[in-house]
């Protein structure tokens, strides 16, 4: 019998139900590891899925136009070599072996048990449809847990359960007999989650709808994918972060002067040295003066998680619309190899290309505007971020110096912060920290140590 192996689709972290754009291969190639077999759609890249293992494919299991999530089958392909193994450390999220991920404990926010729907009695004459009768607290154990011996599930379900706060006794299982699986717990958070607080929609009062045909011509035009998604999470983070913003300058004649004298010699070496890398650098050191921008609240808001890394976001212009590349340690690179990145990162968000992981992860995020035009604006800030930089179009201004009025290159800086961890005086520290660091160039150009 031949030797078929199960390639499967890898953890997409926060995707499911993602679209297959294409399938790059057929029933009978030869493919090697790492041979890209279709390519999928998130809400904000494509990438492709490549073979784990070398061989002629059998059987292709997905379509294109379909829908796939983490697992499912892709193809069967009949193996002629053993799956190659990569270091954990090295593999992208499009590439890592399924079956042999380990799974980490995943964050959600806290469940509320009170709107959590009671699990229905396992029995053959309990109706679909029925009304779940209301359950009582799950027991609780002498330690404190939930008690969950009296529930039909593995140890390792249980355990996935108390990781996220979840009640067993209200889970309908679809295993045999009933027997609860890790499927049957995250369906059960989705829909918890997916079921609006009644005080909260009564609470936020609703646009009443229109019908704008009676006063003339429409036209309806659908929202693309990024705009679908990144609307709610916009309008999420405006209502749940009390939103400042500080508005500075900056001298930057000095820079662009510099910034001119070495664009010639950084083309020569294929660097496109823009003004936003300079803007990242100095950021970067304006953050290692203030870490408390560099940070996140936790889920209950009663503690700053302060972090050790710092990886930038940038917005990026797109035909489909805005999204954030993170560039990754921003602090070891330095004014050529943020350049670098930038153009990388760039050309991937253009070309639909990045990957999930290079748009996660982020500490602080600048929306640079500039080339486009404008004085200032309020940007939103990047939740779960403290604080967003926004830079307008830089112009020269008279500014009153040593007697006189001398022409000066100004940057507008708009920095937006949570002022549930940053008071105004600070806020101002840190844009005139920022202010004086881009109008030091040696500091900018200085090597990473």
């Amino acid at each position: 019998m031949a030797n078929l192996t199960e390639v499967r689709v890898p953890d997409l972290g926060e995707f499911a139900d993602v679209p297959v754009i294409d399938v790059l291969v057929k029933e009978g190639e030869m493919v090697e590891v790492d041979t890209p077999l279709i390519t999928l759609e998130t809400d904000k890249a494509a990438m492709d899925v490549p073979s784990t293992v070398a061989g002629r494919v059998a059987a292709v299991k997905v379509s294109k136009g379909g829908k796939v999530s983490q697992g499912t089958v892709i193809a069967l392909v009949e193996a002629s070599g053993a799956p190659a193994k990569a270091a954990p450390s090295q593999r992208s999220p499009a590439t890592i072996d399924v079956e042999s991920t380990v799974r980490q404990p995943v964050s959600i926010p806290e469940l509320d048990t009170a709107r959590m729907p009671a699990r229905p009695p396992r029995t053959a004459a309990a109706a679909p449809s029925a009304a779940p009768p209301a359950a009582a607290p799950a027991p609780v154990t002498a330690d404190g847990l939930v008690d969950f011996s009296t529930v039909h599930a593995s140890p390792s379900v249980r355990q996935f359960a108390r990781e996220l706060g979840v009640d067993l006794t209200r889970v309908p299982g679809s295993g045999l007999k009933g027997r609860i699986t890790h499927a049957d717990v995250k369906a059960y958070i989705k829909q918890v989650l997916s079921e609006p607080s009644p005080a909260a929609a009564a609470a936020t009062p609703k646009v009443p709808p229109t019908d704008f045909a009676k006063f003339g011509p429409i036209e309806t035009r659908p929202l693309n994918r990024i705009q679908r998604i990144s609307g709610p999470r916009l309008q999420a983070s405006w209502m749940n972060i009390p939103h400042v913003t500080q508005f500075d300058q900056a001298d930057v004649t000095e820079l662009e002067d510099v910034r001119a004298q070495l664009k010639t010699k950084a083309l020569r070496e294929g660097i496109k040295l823009t003004p936003l890398a300079f803007v990242i650098r100095a950021c970067v050191k304006t953050l290692q003066e203030f870490p408390q921008f560099n940070a996140s609240l936790d889920e209950r808001g009663e503690n700053l998680i302060l972090k050790r890394y710092m990886h930038i976001g940038f917005a990026a212009d797109t035909p489909n619309g805005l999204v954030v590349p993170v560039i990754r340690d921003a602090d070891r690179k330095d004014i050529y190899d943020l350049a670098r990145a930038l153009a990388d990162l760039s050309g991937k968000a253009r070309d639909g290309k990045l990957a999930v992981g290079e748009m996660q992860g982020g500490c602080f995020t600048v929306s640079s505007l500039g080339s486009i035009g404008g004085t200032a604006f309020t940007p939103i800030i990047n939740a779960p971020e403290v604080a967003i930089l926004g830079v307008s179009r830089s112009d020269f201004q008279p500014v009153y110096r040593n007697g006189s009025f001398v022409p000066r290159l100004m940057l507008p800086l708009s920095l937006s912060y949570d002022h549930r961890v940053i008071d105004g005086a600070l806020a101002v520290r840190f844009t005139t920290f920022l202010a004086r660091t881009l109008a030091d160039t040696r500091v900018l150009l200085e090597a990473i140590p």
